[in-house]
């Protein structure tokens, strides 16, 4: 009987140790860093947004998908180009009102994918594809040229005023682009509008909170982020950057994922290498080979502060650049944290399928935003910011 049992202990050691050793990935071949799953969520498959500014709606529709199934709606491949049509048209009314004295372009942010969503309702992939006849691919540049030329063809106000025809004028062009608005569908055999189809999923604007950390606000308050993608002026919740971080490791270890806003600018971002760090070493002193070595071997980390990551946005060198979604934790060798980040640059790019490694220290110094449904926020610090879950 001892034997048996000692047998059974052998055979689940091997066991755990296949298993975990399964877990292991590289960041690209070669690679001596091998990283863990800690913990992941489910995701949809990693999309392109090609030749577009989109990737606050391409990371926000997948973060939106993750919650679908996350509460039992099942998998679902929802259109971005819809709401690609529904941002532009509320900016378009934003830019008139202003005079054009407001951002008016292809970016955005992701707590914008969900209030739009909740007023223009929400439509899958397959019934509003949303590209031109004959095209494969999003190619944006000329759309975004001619629907600004138009308003601001239309502010010249050669009749004095602005005529009442311009929204018209402005949405017949954007139909044009990506297609006319669709009124009804079928999913399963039942027929939705965009709003009940949003309705069925389950989606509220109130079940998602956009968070942020600096110091130039109080604490524990609430801000329009001074970033040029808050086209909306939304406000986000100021917290501290260790409470920020808690809210992203109490999401990702209970089974959400988090919406990503972060600068993608920096030297030590590398994408093709699938990873994002902020080493001890400025980049900039580095020997060449040092810098190869970053994405070869595990390295030094450097200390983030409030400080430091206040200073970076003050002076623009963290910029709101890219959106992307947090699926997970991973560890290293080392035992380092790193965050799972599911891209919308395709699957080709990097030998990560799509999806790439960010360290615990480079979510501390250039995230800009997250969002996160609420009841990911820890219980004591969402009684904090004032918020019921």
């Amino acid at each position: 009987m001892k034997n048996q049992t000692k047998i059974l202990g052998i055979a689940a050691a091997m066991f755990l140790s296949i298993s975990s050793f399964a877990q292991e990935k590289t960041n690209k071949k070669e690679s001596q860093i091998k990283f863990t799953v800690v913990k992941e969520a489910k995701a949809t498959s990693v999309k392109d947004q090609f030749h577009s500014g989109t990737c606050w709606i391409f990371s926000t529709e997948s973060f939106l998908e993750s919650e679908f199934m996350r509460q039992g709606k099942g998998e679902v491949d929802l259109s971005e180009m819809w709401i690609v049509r529904a941002g532009y048209l509320e900016k378009a009314k934003k830019y008139m009102r202003m005079m054009g004295k407001t951002n008016f372009g292809a970016g955005g942010e992701p707590i914008d994918v969900v209030n739009l969503s909740v007023q223009y309702g929400i439509v899958p992939q397959n019934i509003y594809p949303g590209l031109p006849e004959g095209e494969t691919k999003i190619r944006h540049g000329e759309l975004d040229e001619v629907m600004k030329a138009i308003l601001d063809a239309e502010l010249k106000l050669t009749e004095g005023k602005l005529t009442p025809n311009w929204f018209k004028v402005f949405t017949a062009a954007l139909d044009a682009y990506l297609g006319a608005p669709v009124t009804s569908f079928q999913v399963d055999g039942k027929t939705y509008t965009p709003q009940t189809y949003a309705a069925f999923l389950g989606l509220k604007a109130d079940d998602y909170v956009p968070i942020t950390s600096f110091t130039h606000h109080n604490f524990w308050t609430s801000f329009a982020l001074e970033i040029p993608d808050n086209w909306a002026w939304t406000n986000y919740y100021n917290v501290p950057m260790t409470d920020m971080m808690s809210i992203v490791d109490n999401a990702t270890m209970n089974g959400y994922t988090v919406g990503w806003g972060a600068d993608v600018s920096e030297p030590y971002f590398s994408y093709k290498n699938g990873m994002a760090i902020v080493p001890e070493k400025e980049v900039t002193d580095m020997r060449p080979s040092e810098k190869d070595s970053l994405w070869m071997v595990p390295s030094k980390d450097k200390l983030i502060t409030q400080l430091l990551r206040q200073q970076s946005f003050d002076d623009l060198s963290t910029q709101d650049d890219h959106g992307m979604q947090i699926t997970g934790q991973a560890k290293d060798q080392t035992g380092k944290k790193y965050y799972i980040i599911k891209n919308s640059w395709g699957t080709a790019k990097n030998d990560l399928g799509g999806y790439f490694y960010a360290s615990e220290n480079y979510l501390q110094y250039k995230t800009t935003s997250i969002l996160v449904h609420k009841s990911a926020i820890p219980k004591d610090i969402a009684v904090k910011m004032g918020i019921k879950q």
